[in-house]
């Protein structure tokens, strides 16, 4: 395939070393193409790459052209589609990792030329610095602040874990060739290997033959957990030491081990995923525990092979010394004769058979992470006391700062559960007690009647006679206090409830936790222990708006106020970004989550509580997408907390931290962010007339986006034909299913839809529908009424305001209406339907461009626009293949050939994933 003019060889500020990378792939690829499949096929997809760069390039009316092209495609056999669209998406996963590491390669050549690095963590502390911000100030934000992802098995990474693996080895070459030490018999032997991976890539099917379990899922999350995310810990403290000593030498060396952590839901989360079992939840936590026991035995025994200090030499401490024997002979082994002078190298054998012994559950294995991090921690003192001390800041000082942030359990599990499983739990238990008739109680009664038996005795539970939802649902808050018995509290102490409406709720997840031993009071209604933080997740319109009434009130309900200051008054409130778009639009759902903060903030400050905000975020703009640093920037004053914790999705896993040096670079970006934020001093609210005119643009908006998505029939059975959604539940992409109740009767109801295959189905289709609709008519009824000054002067002055238009942006311009148009042609009745989408699309580009002062989207971010302009060619070949298999497809008779079924699905899905590729988003 040839590669000269393909979608990176291009940038505002050209890079001869990007352009030779995407050049060599291209040309790589292009050999796999007419090794494995001939010159007929290269013949072929060169046709197409041509053709659709010529009709890009303005030279010919675009839209005919690109009919009679899909004509030619349709035309092709299944075979030859699926060929190529195979093609191109190999190209943009090799074109995506050249751009990977050629953004490294410039990051690292910025910081060498001209540091601080843009949005650095030295860049913060510089700025803070310049702003006249006191040391003390600094230190305590350092000690106060955390950064938490939580990552989550969301169905929108399409990629398989093997391809992902060969993809990580070519990139690895792809760096290799970068050395220019490099003989040319060195050269021509990395060259011979990249074409061996890019054959095997091409031979690799890319979607997956079966549905992955919660286990696969598992798996999955801890290699990028156990690997990139393990090796870049390290690196991301040095950053942070070098910062503070050349920007706030006076803070001195920093002591904030809870900076970072990290969270999974996967194998926790069971929110209409009945494969999520406590048997899975126990399973989950071993994996994660096996991984990283696994690290640090190798780790161990690497730094046991350096530390060859002799003891003859320079001495070792008596503590050390004892603790050598005492462990020798507790462990029951005999002593390494090779080892006799060197002190460290027994003292690290030692660790390394306890961490085997702690793996295995064996006697003589480590009770705890402490118990370890003391181990390591005496060899530590012990060197630096005997002249070590710059060896004692190598590599042990790294597995130290590892230890502190992994434990023995690698990532904290959560779980989640739809609040009305609790509901229904709490409603069976109470009527077995003799108390019936739970459901039918309004909000205040339950209330009432849950404080009851929070201050009576703990009920009994009649495990044969309840129904097996109820059994399974205790069996959950069972399976939470054997992890924290096991494996310790930090391995699993969060439960988040989704759909959360009203106090009861929560309070009904209190009650169950109590039932199940994880909250009680002492002595009966004595002082209140807990191992459990509970988390209401808000995630619609209206929930939103009420979110700060329903933590008053429970903060106000004894039995609650009391479980929470016996986990240190910190209260957790999540927020939903995915569900309250599919619920309101795009532009409800951001003003509605920017109230719910302010709300939260001053509620927990007028009560005394520490608040922790859970924005749950997903890749796409309409899924609370976008660039992390400006969304933290753009939190209302009031909310701009030294914590972020957010959940980390799908494919925004694999982007963010794959690369141990994007990974550092990404958490840097947040802490910059972060400091900045929380450590302004001038924290202006935005003018009342502003707030005004965001209300009524939301409600605007909101009432656009409702009258298509709710109020029109027939929009989900065009929903359904423009977009490849049915296609999409055969995916399997994840062990979830893509609706919550689908096939339950013989409607489609936009409520069973879970937001990512919504937002994944449209962004397919070139459309972005979440990421826009209604802000076209709500903005330009604004500026038709006289107020486009004032929206301007909101765009420049409001850094919220500014975020939401500008991510809208990326959505718009991500957006294609040539290729939506062909997609709309799979349509039956619903061409009229579809032109009002188009309408509001052409409103909402022209309002944009009004208020922010452009002539085209993206004028001002030329990198980004560049980028998407040139990939549109390669991404419009995948649309082709796609649209015509699609076509095919679904013209099959019933009574038609299942083989040929089948392959027409098959190539179907590599298409999806080919798209997903091409575009660098799914939901």
């Amino acid at each position: 395939m040839a590669a000269q003019d393909g979608p990176a060889a291009s940038r505002a500020e050209p890079i001869e070393g990007l352009r030779q990378n995407v050049s060599l792939l291209g040309s790589l690829l292009g050999e796999v193409l007419r090794e494995q499949g001939g010159e007929e096929l290269f013949a072929a997809v060169e046709h197409l790459r041509k053709a659709t760069i010529a009709l890009r390039s303005g030279s010919v009316g675009h839209r005919a052209d690109l009919a009679d092209l899909l004509a030619w495609a349709e035309a092709q056999p299944t075979e030859r589609l699926l060929q190529l669209v195979r093609a191109f998406s190999v190209y943009f996963h090799l074109i995506n990792l050249a751009e990977q590491h050629h953004r490294i390669r410039t990051l690292r050549e910025r910081e060498r030329v001209d540091p601080p690095l843009h949005e650095s963590v030295e860049a913060a502390l510089a700025t803070l610095r310049e702003r006249g911000v006191e040391p003390a100030a600094v230190q305590a934000a350092l000690q106060r602040l955390q950064v938490y992802p939580v990552f989550t098995a969301h169905p929108s990474e399409t990629r398989r874990r093997t391809l992902l693996h060969h993809l990580e080895q070519a990139g690895r070459l792809i760096a290799a060739l970068d050395d220019r030490r490099l003989t040319e018999r060195e050269r021509s032997r990395l060259l011979e290997e990249l074409r061996a991976r890019i054959t095997l890539i091409w031979q690799t099917a890319e979607a997956r033959a079966e549905r992955p379990s919660v286990l696969d899922e598992v798996r999955s999350v801890l290699a990028v957990l156990a690997g990139p995310i393990y090796e870049m810990v390290p690196a991301f403290w040095r950053a942070l030491e070098t910062a503070l000593a050349r920007g706030y030498p006076e803070v001195g060396p920093l002591e904030a081990p809870g900076m970072l952590r990290f969270g999974s839901w996967v194998g926790g989360d069971r929110d209409g995923n009945p494969a999520v079992t406590p048997a899975v939840t126990r399973a989950a936590v071993q994996l994660a525990r096996a991984a990283i026991l696994r690290r640090y035995q190798d780790e161990v025994q690497r730094l046991g092979h350096d530390l060859s200090v002799s003891q003859r030499l320079v001495g070792a401490s008596s503590e050390l010394l004892e603790a050598i024997e005492r462990d020798r002979d507790a462990l029951g082994l005999q002593p390494v004769r090779a080892w006799a002078d060197e002190p460290y190298r027994r003292k690290l054998g030692l660790i390394a058979e306890r961490l085997r012994r702690t793996e295995l559950g064996q006697p003589g294995a480590y009770g705890s992470p402490e118990e370890f991090l003391a181990d390591l921690r005496q060899v530590q003192q012990s060197l630096e006391r005997h002249r070590g001390g710059r060896i004692a800041a190598g590599g042990l000082r790294d597995l130290i700062r590892r230890v502190e942030l992994f434990g023995f359990h690698l990532a904290e599990l959560e779980v989640r559960q739809h609040a009305t499983r609790h509901t229904e739990a709490v409603a069976e238990l109470l009527g077995l007690a003799g108390f019936p008739g739970y459901l039918a109680l309004d909000e205040k009664s339950r209330q009432r009647l849950l404080v009851e038996w929070l201050a009576a005795p703990p009920l009994a539970l009649p495990r044969e006679a309840l129904s097996p939802e109820t059994r399974e649902v205790l069996e959950t808050f069972e399976t939470i206090a054997e992890i924290q018995r096991l494996h310790g509290l930090r391995a699993c102490q969060t439960y988040v409830i989704s759909m959360t409406r009203a106090p009861s709720d929560v309070l009904n997840v209190l009650f169950l936790a109590r039932a199940c031993g994880l909250v009680g009071w002492e002595g009966g209604r004595g002082r209140a222990w807990s191992t459990l933080d509970i988390v209401p997740l808000f995630e619609q319109i209206e929930e939103l708006d009420r979110c700060g009434d329903v933590l008053a009130c429970l903060l106000a309900i004894e039995p609650y106020r009391a479980a929470l200051e016996a986990r240190g008054a910190r209260q957790q409130v999540m927020v939903g970004y995915s569900d309250s778009n599919k619920d309101g639009g795009y532009l409800a759902s951001n003003w509605r989550i920017y109230r719910a903060q302010q709300a939260l903030a001053q509620v927990a400050a007028a009560a005394g509580v520490e608040l922790i905000i859970f924005h749950g975020r997903g890749g796409a703009i309409g899924r609370g997408g976008g660039p992390m640093g400006r969304a933290i920037l753009a939190r209302p004053p009031e909310a701009r907390l030294l914590t972020l914790k957010v959940t980390e999705q799908g494919e925004v896993v694999f982007s963010r931290y794959l690369d141990p040096a994007i990974a550092e670079r990404h958490l840097e970006q947040v802490v910059h962010a972060l400091l900045l934020s929380a450590l302004e001093r001038d924290r202006p609210q935005p003018p009342g007339e502003w707030v005004e005119v965001m209300e009524r643009l939301a409600g605007v908006s909101q009432q656009a986006y409702e009258e298509l998505v709710k109020g029109t029939p027939g929009f989900l059975e065009l929903f359904t034909q423009i977009t490849p959604f049915p296609e999409l539940g055969t995916l399997n992409l994840a062990s979830r299913p893509v609706t919550r109740s689908f096939g339950r009767d013989s409607g489609l109801r936009l409520e069973d839809l879970r937001a990512i295959p919504w937002v994944f189905s449209w962004t397919q289709a070139r459309i972005n529908l979440p990421g826009w609709f209604g802000l076209g008519t709500a903005l330009g009824a604004e500026i038709e009424c006289g107020g486009l000054d004032r929206l301007r002067a909101m765009y420049h002055g409001w850094p919220f305001f500014a975020a939401v238009l500008d991510n809208a942006q990326i959505s718009l311009a991500t957006a294609d209406l040539s290729c939506a148009r062909l997609y709309a042609t799979l349509a039956g009745d619903g061409r009229a339907l579809f032109e009002r989408i188009v309408s509001e699309y052409h409103r909402s580009v022209a309002a944009i461009l009004e208020i922010s002062e452009q002539r085209s989207l993206l004028e001002r971010a030329t990198v980004l626009s560049r980028l998407i302009k040139l990939r549109n060619p390669y991404v419009d070949a995948l649309h082709l293949a796609h649209i015509a298999l699609l076509r095919r497809y679904r013209s099959l008779p019933p009574e038609g050939s299942p083989a040929e079924r089948a392959r027409l699905l098959d190539a179907i899905h590599h298409s999806i994933n080919g798209i997903a590729a091409g575009l660098q988003v799914t939901g």
